[in-house]
């Protein structure tokens, strides 16, 4: 029963997530390790429960090992020239088997219905077809490159249409020129440019490793565009996380909301990135005005000014300029245009293991743009890597935007002894708390 009280749980707080990629067109680069791991099976499933939920879908493949794996039977060697695959006419046909042979059984594996599995009554249509339209990419540093090429531009109304109608689109790593030449690309320069120009809502790029990761050995779960570049510069051409990460931020950059990098190697990594506020992988935000950050001293006169009229108003209890400056330390805001718009703290109770969030409060001028989503977020991951396992907070008005967001009803039992000790009774807050070991 526990576990499946679990699951309920979890499928609620997933529905504003349904709800809000319903219709929406995510892009989403397969490579053709990834069909090759054991979690192959598993991602043709979420691929399907998307597609169920309403999410239209363009998948882009490659097929690197399948194409290597070819050329090796056939006793063919494939030269490498600045992280592009140098393809001869003579090794053409080989390129081409290997990558239908990839589409077909992504085909295959689509449009399986079996009775007790995952797929069990899903009815996909998927669609391929002469989308990607290219030119040789020529000759670089003196190396002719032969039948390797770059797209030219991506066949977008078609690919919409088949879309509006309810179609799943599959691309290969393949391309097409009007004199009727085939091309090898590379699936992630399709998978960007195919959301570039369907200006699709995400690009998401499957790789082997789950995402970025700090110098400290952390995943970073949300990272911006220009942070992003210096990391590619850091890494070599041979790397297919580089590749996939230029393409993230190239997307962005050109108006893309968001992109993603998720391992293919986790189960359900594709569900928990986009269902569950936690994520799995690294998120890639287009360069913004605003900035989500710990709190520094020289922010306490924007946040006196944020707070002044939440406290007049008694939504807030009364913060003086020297409590904020001594707490500072404890809050993180948003920053737009050097002014403050958005702030929150966090007061850890490290022996209970338990955190207060306090201190919500976003300028009513840019209140509906899920900055106190962020703000949430934010404190929830401080409070992890503090070792909290629990998340409380006191309010008399916004009860309802917490139940919303995971928060249950408790009472004075739920509060850490220090803070049980200094309750106002005559404030009579309402308590909410949640447990951050679930997702």
């Amino acid at each position: 029963m526990p576990d499946d009280l679990n699951y309920v749980e979890w499928f609620r707080h997933s529905s504003p997530y349904i709800n809000a990629h319903r219709e929406k067109t995510f892009v989403i680069f397969v490579p053709g390790e990834a069909v090759e791991s054991s979690q192959f099976s598993n991602i043709i499933s979420d691929l399907s429960l998307m597609d169920s939920l309403g999410v239209r879908l363009v998948i882009v493949h490659g097929s690197r090992p399948q194409i290597d794996r070819m050329l090796t039977k056939h006793e063919q060697t494939s030269a490498m020239h600045a992280g592009s695959r140098i393809t001869p006419k003579s090794q053409l046909q080989d390129i081409i088997q290997a990558s239908a042979g990839v589409r077909i059984q992504i085909e295959a594996q689509l449009s399986m219905a079996l009775a007790n599995t995952s797929m069990a009554g899903s009815r996909l249509k998927v669609c391929s077809g002469n989308y990607v339209i290219a030119r040789p990419l020529g000759v670089v540093d003196g190396i002719d490159f032969g039948h390797t090429g770059e797209v030219r531009r991506i066949d977008n109304h078609a690919i919409d249409e088949l879309l509006r109608h309810d179609n799943m689109v599959l691309l290969s790593n393949l391309g097409f020129s009007p004199t009727g030449e085939v091309f090898n690309l590379k699936g992630e320069e399709i998978a960007t440019r195919t959301a570039i120009q369907l200006k699709a809502d995400k690009l998401i790029m499957l790789t082997s490793e789950e995402g970025i990761f700090s110098k400290q050995g952390e995943l970073i779960s949300e990272l911006l565009a220009k942070d992003a570049e210096r990391l590619i510069d850091k890494l070599q051409d041979s790397n297919n996380t580089k590749l996939a990460l230029q393409g993230c931020v190239d997307a962005v950059r050109q108006g893309v909301p968001r992109s993603h990098l998720i391992s293919f190697n986790e189960n359900g990594g594709l569900i928990r990135e986009l269902f569950s506020r936690e994520g799995a992988g690294t998120m890639i935000d287009e360069d913004s005005y605003e900035k989500l950050r710990e709190a520094t001293i020289d922010d306490v006169g924007g946040m006196v000014a944020l707070l002044a009229p939440l406290e007049e108003s008694g939504t807030l209890v009364r913060r003086s300029r020297k409590r904020l400056e001594t707490e500072i330390s404890q809050f993180l805001v948003v920053e737009r245009d050097n002014a403050i718009i958005a702030c929150a703290a966090l007061y850890p109770f490290p022996e209970e293991k338990s955190g207060e969030l306090a201190c919500v409060a976003v300028d009513p001028n840019y209140r509906g743009g899920l900055r106190g989503d962020r703000l949430l977020k934010g404190i929830e991951r401080t409070a992890r890597k503090q070792g909290l396992s629990t998340l409380f907070l006191l309010t008399t008005r916004t009860a309802h935007w917490f139940l919303e967001r995971g928060f249950e009803e408790g009472d004075l039992s739920v509060l850490p002894k220090a803070k049980k000790e200094f309750y106002n009774y005559q404030r009579n807050s309402k308590i909410f708390i949640r447990d951050l070991t679930k997702n």
